[in-house]
């Protein structure tokens, strides 16, 4: 046998292999995706046969409503989600903030401080084929980079936005679980309103209750949950069109359409409101793309989400022709009386996991507009350790279960709330089609044709439904505006406060040859172990620290300036997140580290920072020893040169890590002779028990032909860890200078504050241990 041909399974084992992946992925996509839009049945035609068209409650009315839901679920979930905007994934995220990711990275939009030319060497930060300066429109490239209110302007459309998907992790729970528990008066004739919204409200509160246990143990029924309930609506759908009226096909002609708005005039207009929530949940295939593939997710639509809503779509209003009177209660009407139960049972669980899908995606977007420094500190708990990126934030949980019952307590009607809910979820389409607009420009390098096309056929229709769900303001739709107001001044009061502290911290630094010259002046004197210094710089030295030293002239024997940053990146790679450089003169033992997350990371309690910051250190020692081009001697010009530096579980090779028997806790005082801080250590261990850390020793290889140099800043590295790590951060009170409009002294004064002071603190969700904390405090006139 000829050897090069081989053996013919093993050629197709890696195509079995991708096939079986992709299957898997479109399985699971049905529990997380698609919860949110295949419960739109439930109230889609009740909503959009509520005001002013109940009129006209004809078969020739119920056509072109289906006419309308047809062709608008085939043109927006299909065309502009499946076909397009699934293809604009930013290293396989999806969302707002990917394409806003994206437009920053590419064409430099940016707000983020702190951005350095080193960022834009990591691997993932240019999409591939992308060359920076080619592309159409060069010149709306240069005016939108140069004119930093175009730039402003970008970022509130983005958290408009933000705000509105927020507005849907409140909005969703209600509608959803209050028409899945209305169908209990279908059967129960007798049971009134009240306690429909009371068995509701009893579902929610325990739904968010439930939020802090995660969802990786019941994640794996979501999937199957959501099947069931589509091939049930499917089939009754079916079932409707064979018993009720076959001709229903007809009504798929835009005929149908053009004949409704002729006969309905501006109630049909207006009856666009109920009509686009058969699209609600949409965003969710571009929003949760990032724990599946975009081919997975077009399979699953297609093959199964797109013919079972049609159907069910189809077969409801066949019924509904037929049955006009049942309109209120149309869906749970058309079920077959002896399957009744065990739908509404699938009904109502398929609500609950829509609900939590979206939930899940608004801590996740809290947790992107955080690392954009759009939102104040919080608590951002990582519930699984096998699933990437799931996560609970108590305080948004808190708020959302407030809002998602009193919502549901005040309207205690599903087409009020449904008019929220198409306001909340239509504005956000918008938004993604304006910015995929851009993308097409600016990331695809493609045509304005092409862009414009884009924008003028989506945007159009989305527009249309707009100004439709406008109408409603007054009953129902005010809740998603006034929503996304107060988040949107949150979010924007957070990022201008922060901004002008960077801008302070930026004015006011100074250089270390400054700093050292004042050594001799000040006595200043070094003191055992290892001093962060926590910054928002990465060039220069920070305010406190000049503060801290001209007022207690003393700091660590090795100091180093660690600055926590975001980029615009979903990730970043665990072996391009660490930066490394030198501060003067070798014997200063003194070094900048910057520490790299993207968007979607999830800052981790991790026990090891202290040991890989170290090991970091120790092999940007080893890396400059081996440049033939690094000398001992103080250069200003060097002090922004960084390295990357790979930090491994392993730690490498520059120091030796022995296991220290015991698991102990991250304290690093333990090494302390002082017995007044072993007594406030223990206390601190019994009021603030953490988690098990691993404890080991670094010792210096056992090499020969080492360097001199390079071995004595190599154990004095070690030493200063054995001796312990102090954490230095500031402790800033802001204020608007004397003069400053009222609406900068508003926002600065009274907004910034208040957030300031009711959000975490910076220690807190850099996960520091009090023990070892030093604040530093200063007031910021800015």
């Amino acid at each position: 046998m000829d050897a090069e041909a081989g053996d013919p399974g093993a050629d197709q084992l890696p195509w079995r292999q991708h096939y079986r992946n992709l299957l898997l992925l479109a399985y699971q996509s049905f529990g997380v995706v698609y919860g949110d839009l295949s419960t739109s049945p439930l109230y889609v035609y009740k909503s959009t046969f509520s005001g002013g068209l109940h009129r006209y409650q004809d078969e020739q009315t119920v056509f072109g409503v289906l006419s309308l839901i047809f062709w608008t679920f085939t043109l927006i979930p299909l065309l502009k989600y499946v076909v397009i905007v699934l293809s604009a994934d930013d290293n396989g995220e999806g969302g707002p903030f990917a394409l806003y990711s994206l437009l920053c990275r590419h064409a430099k939009l940016s707000l983020l401080p702190n951005q350095q030319a080193a960022d834009e060497e990591l691997s993932t930060y240019y999409r591939s084929g992308f060359a920076p300066r080619n592309g159409s429109l060069p010149w709306l490239r240069s005016f939108m980079e140069k004119h930093k209110k175009t730039r402003t302007m970008l970022l509130l459309i983005v958290l408009c936005g933000a705000s509105m998907v927020i507005g849907d992790g409140i909005l969703t729970p209600a509608i959803s679980v209050l028409s899945s528990m209305s169908g209990l008066q279908v059967e129960a004739t007798g049971l009134q309103d009240s306690s429909v919204v009371l068995l509701s409200c009893i579902l929610l509160v325990g739904l968010f209750a439930l939020q802090h246990r995660g969802t990786q143990k019941v994640a794996f029924v979501f999937a199957p949950i959501v099947i069931i309930w589509l091939f049930c609506i499917g089939g009754i759908g079916l079932y409707n069109i064979i018993h009720w009226n076959p001709r229903i096909y007809q009504a798929l002609s835009p005929y149908y359409i053009v004949k409704f708005f002729r006969t309905t005039g501006k109630d049909g207009w207006i009856a666009l409101g109920g009509i686009l929530l058969s699209m609600t949940g949409s965003e969710a295939m571009f929003a949760d793309l990032g724990h599946f593939t975009s081919s997975s997710v077009r399979l699953a639509f297609v093959t199964i989400i797109y013919p079972c809503l049609i159907l069910q779509y189809m077969g409801q209003a066949a019924f509904l022709s037929r049955n006009i009177v049942h309109m209120p209660t149309g869906f749970y009407d058309s079920i077959p009386g002896p399957i009744f139960w065990p739908v509404f049972v699938v009904a109502t669980l398929a609500a609950i996991v829509g609900s939590q899908a979206v939930i899940s995606a608004t801590f996740s977007i809290v947790k992107q507009c955080h690392s954009m420094g759009c939102f104040p500190r919080v608590k951002v708990v990582h519930t699984s350790r096998w699933i990437h990126g799931q996560i609970y934030i108590p305080e948004i949980n808190w708020i959302l279960m407030v809002l998602c019952v009193a919502v549901t307590v005040a309207f205690r009607d599903i087409t009020l709330i449904g008019n929220a809910y198409g306001i909340a979820c239509m504005t956000v389409m918008l938004v993604t089609t304006f910015l995929m607009a851009l993308i097409v420009i600016f990331v695809w390098q493609k045509n304005i044709i092409f862009a414009l096309s884009f924008f003028l056929l989506f945007g159009s229709v989305e527009v249309v439904y707009l100004s439709s769900s406008l109408m409603k303001v007054p009953q129902g739709g005010w809740v998603p505006l006034v929503l996304a107001f107060v988040f949107m001044s949150v979010m924007y009061i957070w990022h201008y406060g922060t901004r002008r502290k960077y801008q302070f911290d930026l004015q006011n630094k100074v250089s270390m040859r400054y700093v050292l010259s004042l050594g001799p002046s000040l006595g200043i004197v070094r003191v055992p172990g290892i001093g962060l210094i926590y910054t928002e710089l990465v060039t220069g030295v920070p305010s406190i620290f000049t503060h801290f030293v001209t007022n207690l002239p003393a700091f660590h024997e090795v100091l180093v300036f660690l600055c926590v940053k975001s980029v615009p990146l979903p990730y970043v790679p665990e072996d391009e997140r660490y930066l490394v450089g030198r501060i003067g003169p070798r014997e200063y033992r003194m070094y900048r580290c910057i520490v790299r997350y993207g968007y979607k990371d999830v800052q981790r309690d991790d026990e090891n920072f202290e040991n890989m910051l170290v090991m970091s250190i120790a092999k940007f020692i080893m890396m400059e020893a081996e440049d033939a081009s690094s000398s001992a001697s103080y250069d200003i010009a060097n002090e922004g040169r960084m390295a990357v530096i790979t930090a491994n579980d392993d730690y490498g090779a520059p120091l030796a890590v022995r296991d220290l028997d015991g698991l102990a806790d991250s304290v690093t005082t333990r090494s302390s002779k002082s017995e007044s801080l072993r007594s406030l250590q223990s206390s601190y261990e019994q009021e603030s028990p953490s988690v098990s850390r691993r404890q080991v020793r670094f010792e210096l290889p056992e090499e020969d032909d080492m360097d001199s140099q390079v071995k004595d800043e190599l154990s004095a590295l070690v030493e200063a860890k054995h001796a312990g790590v102090a954490y230095i951060m500031g402790h800033s009170y802001i204020k608007a200078r004397k003069h400053s409009s009222f609406l900068k002294t508003f926002a600065i004064d009274v907004g910034y504050s208040f957030l300031r002071k009711n959000c975490r603190g910076p220690s807190v969700t850099l996960h520091i241990p009090h023990i070892s904390l030093i604040e530093v405090g200063m007031i910021y006139q800015v």
